[in-house]
């Protein structure tokens, strides 16, 4: 899952980048609201991390942009302003919720946890579940009925979970691509053959089909 982290504060857009990178997510970071807006227009992202108070535009006025524009991208906002009246005001421009500084950084990644799941039309729960698979986010591992937990590496890690989200639905090279990586990797469509083909001896061939022309699918254990 690939988010945009929107942070004029240096000292703790490094901590969250490395907090965030750590829960298996790719994160393009900006300081500067005008870059910020033009990146959630052209970029797809599954998740925008959005502070108010950044120069060049106020982070309200990049979420009613985009929401003007007709995107759905799901927004969690950052901020220092504690009043009522201001966090009403950031949900009534489309704001998905809410998180106000300080904060624990586990509570964080629980909420954009629980935001990418309700925006796959997923209820949040303990653990993933999808094509006979139950994904342990805390621990990176996948368990399949009756047989012991299986560990990942940070980036099958990161394709299973993306599987997962969307389970049954013909994914290509591409799209999985733009979502596991971020703005300066290179997208390259051979490691995600590999790690498929990896996933495959963990959790069987029957698992990740392959459509010819089109992609993948995630179909599950025993299918």
């Amino acid at each position: 899952m690939r988010l945009l982290l929107v942070e004029d504060n240096v000292a703790l857009a490094d901590s969250l980048l490395a907090v965030l990178k750590r829960a298996g997510y790719a994160v393009d970071w900006r300081a500067d609201g005008r870059d910020a807006l033009l990146l959630g227009e052209q970029e797809p992202y599954d998740l925008a991390i959005l502070d108010l108070g950044l120069p060049g535009m106020d982070g309200l006025e990049i979420l009613r942009s985009w929401r003007a524009g007709g995107s759905s991208l799901p927004v969690l906002i950052l901020t220092a302003r504690s009043r009522w009246t201001e966090r009403v005001e950031g949900l009534q421009a489309g704001a998905d919720d809410y998180l106000t500084k300080p904060f624990h950084n586990e509570e964080l990644v629980l909420r954009v946890q629980a935001l990418l799941r309700r925006a796959h039309g997923r209820e949040p729960q303990t653990l993933l579940s999808a094509a006979g698979l139950q994904l342990d986010e805390a621990h990176q591992q996948v368990v399949r009925a009756g047989q012991e937990p299986v560990s990942l590496s940070a980036s099958e890690f990161k394709l299973l979970r993306y599987f997962m989200l969307n389970p049954g639905k013909v994914l290509s090279k591409t799209r999985l691509a733009e979502h596991l990586y971020d703005y300066e990797d290179e997208r390259d469509s051979n490691v995600i053959e590999v790690l498929i083909n990896h996933l495959r001896r963990k959790l069987g061939r029957e698992a990740i089909e392959t459509r010819r022309g089109q992609g993948y699918v995630l179909v599950g254990a025993g299918a």
